[in-house]
């Protein structure tokens, strides 16, 4: 089972967004059963509050199903449970270190590291605009589901030699 935590800020934008969107994109797939998937906050600013309305406008715009929620602050014992913590910028980055220490295992990642134009994703909370961080996500979803089809080859391959 691959097991996914999004991360960013607050919990309630673009981790929220990232979580059901990829939820979304592995049922269609078939294989929700092959996945884990969550998200948390790198801050405790929103712990306790839903998903933010503009996430939820832009969900229900493109017809992604997502449920009621509180956010979460990420914690070190997440680390150990997750395979693959994706954060959604730089700053996400520098304070899930702060959380977690060192990435040993080589875990973490901005979700847009997995694309042809690594980047972070603009947090959508300063700049009102939850269709370029839809846009965003989708193409870092879209490469990470590929990262781990071409990881599953690779391996599927050496398992043969």
């Amino acid at each position: 089972m691959t097991k996914v935590l999004f991360i960013c800020h607050g919990n309630i934008c673009r981790s929220p967004m990232a979580e059901y969107v990829l939820k979304h994109m592995v049922r269609k797939r078939g294989i929700s059963e092959e996945f884990e998937i969550a998200s948390a906050a790198t801050s405790r600013e929103e712990i306790g509050n839903d998903i933010h309305r503009g996430t939820k406008t832009k969900l229900t715009e493109i017809g992604i199903p997502y449920s009621d929620r509180k956010a979460a602050q990420v914690t070190k014992r997440d680390y150990e449970d997750y395979e693959y913590l994706l954060c959604m910028d730089s700053n996400n980055l520098r304070n899930l270190a702060r959380i977690v220490g060192e990435d040993a295992n080589q875990k973490i990642f901005r979700l847009l590291d997995f694309s042809s134009d690594p980047r972070d994703i603009a947090d959508p909370w300063y700049t009102g605009n939850f269709d370029e961080t839809y846009n965003d996500i989708m193409e870092g979803c879209e490469a990470f589901l590929s990262h781990l089809e071409s990881a599953a080859a690779y391996n599927n391959i050496k398992d043969c030699k």
